[in-house]
C-alpha cells in the first residue's frame, strides 16, 4: 500500500455512515495483535464465506465455516471479529452452540467446543453474523467499508483492511500468519451490480434481484481478501509467461472509462514482464493479475488489486500506483511478513522495484531521480525495526513512535546500497530465497511462505559469502544513518565513517578525483587518498551508499518550516 496524499476518484461521493456504532475497539482496530494460544494450536484449513451487501442500508450479513486441523488439544476456537457485528448463531461440526459458549468481549471471538477435541482431530466452526459495518473516513489510511456511487447514481462499494485487519467484515485469525490454506467466497449484491473477487472465478447465480458471484482464492494474506462492487465492465486478455505459463489479466472499470481503462491495461504486461525477470514468476499465474477500479488510491488485494489513481500517469510516463500494488503480490502475498515489524519487507523491496522498473523502462536520469525522491523522504525518526513484534498502526505510524514512511523510502535505499555492496547477482538471489523459498523457482515448485529481516539477513549472508551483521544493525535497527566524517589537509584527504551509536561500519566509497574514481576499501570504516593539487573530488559520484547528508536535513526543516507558515496562513 502507499501512504502519499488520498485521490478519490472524480466519479466517487462518500454515502456516510447509516447507523451509529460502538467505536472500534482497540484490539479491532490495529492489526497484529499476538495470536491466542488457541489460535496457535490449530492450523487453519479453509474458509466458506457468504456475505451478502445491502447498499440499501449499508449493511452486511455473513455464514462463515472455517475449518480447523488441531496441532494440540482445544477446549475452545478463538477467531477475530469486529464485536459491532453481532453473532447471531454458531455451530461446531454441525452441534449449535448456547449462547453462553460465544464471548467476544473486544474483538476476539471464542467458541467453546461441545466437548474437547484431540490433537488431529478436523473441526468446522460455522458463524452466522449481520450487522452495519464500520464506514472508512479517509480509505485506504483506515480500513473499513466505502460506500460510494458512481457518476450516475449507481452504488459503488470496496473494503480496504490492511490497517484494522479481515476482522472488520469476517471471521478470521488477524495475524500475517493467520492465512487459510483456501479461501470460497459467495458475495451477493442486487442485480446487476458486479463483484470483482480474489483468485478464480467460479460462476454467478441470480434469483429473485440478486447476483452472488463465487470466487476461489489459495493462501489469501489475510488483509487482502476485499469487497468490490460496482457496475463494472471488463478487459481480458492472457499473457505468455517467460517460464512458459499463460496468465490470465483481468481489468474491472467503470462505465465511460473504457479509453482509460484501455491505457492502463496496456501497462500490465510490460510491468509482469519486469517482475518475472528481475524477481521470478509472477506467484498467482494459475489464478490471475486481477485490477479494480475503486473510489479508493489503491490496495495489494491477493490478485485482484485496487486501483483509484484516475489513470494519471507520473511524469515518467507510466501508472506508479499500478507498479507498486503489484509488486506487493510478489512483496506480500506470495511472500508476507511473519510479524508487522518487518514490514519494510513488503514497502521497501515494493518501493525500490519503482526505480529499478524506471531505469530498464526509461534510463539512469529516471532512475536516478526516484532514487533522489525517495532520499529527500527518509526522516530517521524510528529504527526502521524494532526487533519486538509489533501491530501494525505501530509501525505505520510515526505519531506512535513507528518508521512511518520510512518503511518505503529508507526501506528502498537500503536495498540500493546493498545492492551496490554485494552485487547484482547475490543481491537477487537472496531476494528470491525470501520470496520463493528457492533461487530457481518455476511455475508449480514453490508455496505462499512467510519471511522475516533475521532470515533476509541470512540469506544476503550466505548469498554473498560475508556477513553482513554491521550492515544490518546499522541500517535497520538504529534510526540514524551513518555520517561520513571528512578532513582535508594540504593533499590528504581523510575519510572515515562514525556511527551514533557507536560500532563497526566497514562500507566502502567511491571517490571521483577530477576524472578519475577511486575505491576505498574503509576496512576499519577509515580511508586516506591523495589529491592532486588544484583536484576537485566528489565523494560517492555513483550515490551508491545511503548516508547522512546535512544539506538534505536543512533543506528538509526549511520545507518543514514553510508548510507551519502555510498552514497558519
Amino acid at each position: 500500500m502507499t501512504r502519499l496524499p488520498l485521490y478519490l476518484a472524480a466519479s466517487a461521493v462518500l454515502a456516510g455512515c447509516a447507523s451509529t456504532q460502538a467505536p472500534v475497539t482497540e484490539f479491532t482496530s490495529n492489526s497484529g495483535n499476538p495470536r491466542a494460544p488457541e489460535q496457535l494450536a490449530v492450523t487453519f484449513e479453509t474458509v466458506d464465506l457468504a456475505l451478502r451487501v445491502d447498499p440499501a442500508t449499508q449493511s452486511i450479513s455473513g455464514d462463515a465455516a472455517l475449518t480447523f486441523l488441531l496441532k494440540e488439544p482445544l477446549t475452545r476456537i478463538a477467531v477475530e471479529l469486529d464485536r459491532n457485528l453481532p453473532v447471531d448463531a454458531a455451530s461446531v461440526d454441525g452441534v449449535a452452540l448456547a449462547p453462553s459458549a460465544i464471548s467476544n468481549p473486544d474483538g476476539r471471538l471464542y467458541l467453546t467446543l461441545p466437548t474437547p477435541l484431540a490433537a488431529g482431530a478436523r473441526t468446522t466452526v460455522r458463524i452466522r453474523y449481520h450487522g452495519v459495518p464500520h464506514v472508512a473516513k479517509r480509505a485506504p489510511w483506515d480500513g473499513a467499508f466505502m460506500w460510494s456511487k458512481t457518476e450516475d447514481g449507481q452504488p459503488w462499494i470496496s473494503t480496504t483492511v490492511e490497517g484494522e485487519g479481515c476482522d472488520m467484515f469476517w471471521p478470521c485469525i488477524d495475524h500475517p500468519m493467520g492465512k487459510p490454506q483456501l479461501i470460497d467466497l459467495h458475495i451477493s449484491v442486487p442485480s446487476p451490480l458486479v463483484v470483482a473477487g480474489n483468485g478464480i472465478a467460479l460462476g454467478m447465480d441470480e434469483k429473485d434481484g440478486w447476483r452472488t458471484y463465487n470466487w476461489r482464492a489459495k493462501n489469501p494474506s489475510t488483509y487482502g481478501v476485499a469487497l468490490n462492487i460496482g457496475p463494472y465492465e471488463m478487459l481480458s486478455a492472457d499473457y505468455a509467461s517467460r517460464y512458459g505459463n499463460t496468465i490470465p489479466l483481468r481489468m474491472w472499470y467503470l462505465k465511460g472509462h473504457d479509453k482509460q481503462a484501455q491505457g492502463l491495461f496496456s501497462e500490465f504486461a510490460p510491468m509482469l514482464d519486469f517482475f518475472e525477470r528481475r524477481i521470478g514468476p509472477y506467484p498467482f499465474g494459475d489464478e490471475k493479475m486481477g485490477v479494480v477500479e475503486t473510489p479508493h488510491l489503491g490496495m495489494e488485494h491477493q490478485t485482484i488489486n485496487a486501483y483509484g489513481n484516475g489513470y494519471a500517469k507520473s511524469a515518467y510516463g507510466y501508472d506508479w500506483l499500478l507498479h507498486h500494488e503489484l509488486s506487493h503480490e510478489w512483496f506480500g502475498n506470495q511472500m508476507t511478513n511473519a510479524d508487522w515489524d518487518d514490514m519494510w519487507l513488503h514497502e521497501g523491496f515494493g518501493s525500490y522495484m519503482q526505480p529499478l522498473y524506471l531505469q530498464s523502462l526509461r534510463g539512469e536520469m529516471e532512475f536516478q531521480a526516484e532514487l533522489f525522491n525517495q532520499r529527500k523522504a527518509i526522516k530517521n525518526k524510528a529504527a526502521v525495526v524494532s526487533g519486538k513484534s509489533m501491530r501494525i498502526e505501530d509501525v505505520y505510524d510515526a505519531e506512535r513512535g513507528g518508521p512511518g514512511n520510512d518503511i518505503y523510502v529508507k526501506g528502498s535505499l537500503i536495498l540500493h546500497t546493498l545492492r551496490n555492496l554485494i552485487g547484482d547477482d547475490a543481491f537477487f538471489r537472496a531476494t528470491r530465497r525470501m520470496v520463493y523459498g528457492s533461487e530457481t523457482p518455476a511455475p508449480g515448485n514453490f508455496q505462499p511462505r512467510w519471511s522475516s529481516s533475521k532470515e533476509f539477513i541470512g540469506f544476503a549472508n550466505q548469498a554473498s559469502g560475508r556477513d553482513l551483521g554491521w550492515f544490518f544493525d546499522a541500517y535497520l535497527y538504529h534510526a540514524a544513518l551513518p555520517e561520513l566524517v571528512e578532513e582535508r589537509s594540504g593533499d590528504k584527504l581523510k575519510l572515515s565513517w562514525k556511527l551514533k551509536d557507536g560500532g563497526a561500519f566497514p562500507m566502502p566509497l567511491e571517490v571521483r578525483v577530477d576524472e578519475r574514481v577511486e575505491k576505498l576499501a574503509m576496512t576499519d570504516g577509515k580511508g586516506e587518498l591523495t589529491l592532486p593539487a588544484g583536484a576537485g573530488y566528489t565523494i560517492d559520484p555513483a550515490s551508491r551508499v545511503l548516508r547522512q547528508q546535512a544539506h538534505i536535513e536543512e533543506w528538509q526543516r526549511a520545507e518543514e518550516a514553510r508548510k507551519k507558515k502555510a498552514k497558519k496562513s
